[in-house]
């Protein structure tokens, strides 16, 4: 079946560009320059996912992604300036499924487009259940932790994958790649620390003493590692 793509950017030459390419490569593609004409798509249309420009005039990019998110779980492609790092940490914690700086080539934006419609397609054939590690439950389904005393601690999508695959692979060093690709089904770049920030953020959510962690540990020059019994 025909996938539908919308491309929410103010640049038409932009638009116009990624229209045409990602039409060649069998995509419906719909074109909003702002949130006004986004919410109009999406209340007539059936959209697979989302490739969302960060600097738009009105609600910017971070706030429509947000309430995007409040509503539906269709997947989202942030554009994003080149050296925004804290922006696509942001975005990444708000719901967005990846990044992408700009400028960039449109093949390396078709690359994204397959690796999340890859992991949906993964995601969705897997059934809810639960992770136990130390007295922490990881709620598969809700995306949230609950404390031994039964308090839900709400994670944001990135940090949800972040702990999943910790989870999954625990007591084993995952390398910032692999965990990049969990989080975004890619390689890091050398210089972009989005993973040493969102581990921090996890290690608050578990209350994680971050000068001597005690579950989320940091192994230099290889990664990071969750110290627990194997997961439940």
């Amino acid at each position: 079946m025909q996938k539908t793509l919308l491309v929410v950017d103010d640049d038409p030459d932009l638009r116009s560009l990624l229209r045409d390419y990602l039409t060649e490569q069998g995509y419906r593609v719909l074109e909003a320059a702002d949130g006004e004409g986004l919410w109009a798509h999406l209340a007539q249309t059936q959209v697979d996912l989302i490739i969302l420009d960060l600097m738009l005039p009105g609600d910017d990019g971070l706030t429509l992604c947000r309430n995007i998110r409040a509503r539906q779980q269709t997947p989202i492609l942030m554009l994003t300036a080149r050296g925004d790092e804290m922006d696509r940490i942001i975005g990444l914690e708000m719901g967005a499924d990846d990044y992408l700086p700009k400028p960039f080539h449109p093949r390396e934006l078709l690359a994204r487009i397959r690796s999340i419609f890859r992991r949906a397609e993964q995601s969705g054939s897997q059934p809810v259940r639960h992770l136990r590690f130390g007295n922490w439950t990881l709620d598969l389904g809700a995306h949230h932790l609950i404390g031994a005393d039964e308090v839900v601690v709400p994670l944001s999508t990135g940090e949800f994958r972040l702990l999943k695959a910790l989870v999954e692979h625990a007591n084993t060093v995952l390398s910032r790649d692999q965990l990049m690709d969990a989080l975004a089904g890619r390689e890091a770049d050398p210089l972009d620390r989005t993973i040493d920030v969102m581990i921090s953020r996890l290690r608050r959510r578990l209350g994680d003493d971050a000068r001597e962690p005690t579950l989320i540990k940091t192994i230099r020059n290889e990664g990071y590692i969750l110290t627990v019994g194997q997961p439940r």
